[in-house]
């Protein structure tokens, strides 16, 4: 490699890579305003059993949850939406993970879908939480959203949420649709590219600006 080219790669490191970062958050709904806190407090689920026997919990995470329940044969198409569009694009974040709630007993099933995930995804899984409760803890925690929407009779939803490190569910309170948006819907690919991933976006700017703020450099006396 000849030193023109490391000259002129580290200028490109230096110039060109802060710019692309700031494209990539400024890209996000209201241009770095904070989104609303629809909820507070939702329920945790630190007791629940998880896939991997580790704990589980929205506290100090930014988490987009989901409903699953028994019905997780009829999620494959939400998960690789998902997937694709959110996973995929934010995972290497600090503190973002994916939780998805289902009903006891469906462990077996849980590992036959993220098998499936891993082989086509080319990344790594490992923010993918898959956490089992009783009906009802499912239905207490669904109903801790305070959101306007329902449950299925196998406790499986559409619906995708963004809880925050404080466990406050995080939406839009003037979408130009619905006015007050609570969830996110898996299954439409156009709103989870039209809002879902800007809202993502406001959010991890957010609590980056937060990090910048609090852990600047003292000014010598």
């Amino acid at each position: 490699m000849s030193n023109a080219f490391k000259k002129y790669f580290v200028l490109v490191i230096l110039f060109v890579f802060p710019i692309v970062i700031y494209l990539f958050f400024a890209s996000g709904k209201n241009n770095f305003a904070l989104l609303p806190v629809l909820t507070e407090e939702v329920n945790q689920i630190d007791e629940w059993e998880s896939l991997s026997g580790e704990v589980v919990n929205f506290k100090n995470k930014i988490s987009v949850l989901g409903f699953w329940g028994s019905e997780i044969s009829i999620k494959r198409g939400d998960a690789l939406n998902l997937n694709q569009k959110i996973y995929k694009r934010f995972y290497q974040f600090e503190d973002f993970q994916f939780v998805m709630i289902l009903q006891k007993g469906e462990q077996d099933r849980v590992v036959e879908l993220k098998k499936e995930l891993s082989e086509g995804a080319g990344t790594d899984l490992v923010k993918w939480k898959f956490v089992f409760g009783t009906s009802e803890q499912i239905e207490s925690l669904f109903s801790s959203l305070k959101a306007p929407l329902q449950l299925s009779t196998g406790l499986s939803s559409p619906y995708v949420f963004i809880i925050d490190k404080n466990s406050n569910l995080r939406g839009r309170d003037d979408d130009e649709d619905q006015g007050t948006l609570y969830g996110f819907n898996s299954q439409s690919v156009a709103e989870i590219n039209n809002k879902m991933i800007d809202d993502v976006k406001v959010i991890l700017a957010e609590y980056r600006r937060a990090w910048k703020k609090y852990n600047k450099p003292e000014a010598p006396e």
